[in-house]
């Protein structure tokens, strides 16, 4: 019998924290939780972290990731990154294609599922999961997340 959503994702939150028990780098613990989520689940293309560059005003730079080359940069107010950045909520999309705004990083992605990572009431980063199936996440994927990044960061 095959494991459902919420094992997996109790499971694989389980060795993440377990993981990261002691670290305080933020770039380590992205790796990792891009690694373990990535190798978690099929049909995921891109897991990673998008981090809010310091140096400039409103743009995430890509962090660390699983998966095919993704977007180097990406302004708050665009594709499903940067709303996911600038309005500070979770973005659950069955199909990326039809998403004002996209931006194609990869041309294989269909849906996508990004959540906003805060600290001190600012947008650090943003955890991104794209899939080359359609309508691959959903409120399972968005709370197992969010529980997840509001616990590490």
């Amino acid at each position: 019998m095959s494991e459902t959503k919420q094992e997996i994702y109790a499971r694989v939150s389980k060795e993440i924290l377990s993981v990261l028990e002691d670290e305080t780098d933020d770039i380590a613990r992205m790796a990792t939780i891009s690694c373990l989520l990535h190798q978690a689940f099929d049909n995921r293309i891109w897991t990673g972290f998008y981090i809010t560059d310091q140096h400039k005003d409103k743009e995430l730079v890509v962090g660390p990731y699983q998966g095919t080359l993704g977007c180097l940069r990406i302004p708050f107010d665009k594709g499903v990154c940067g709303v996911a950045a600038s309005t500070r909520e979770t973005q659950v999309v069955d199909n990326v294609h039809d998403f004002p705004g996209h931006i194609a990083c990869d041309s294989r992605s269909v849906s996508e599922i990004v959540v906003p990572v805060l600290r001190d009431d600012r947008v650090i980063a943003v955890l991104d999961i794209d899939s080359d199936l359609p309508a691959q996440f959903d409120d399972v994927d968005r709370e197992a997340l969010e529980e997840l990044v509001d616990e590490i960061f």
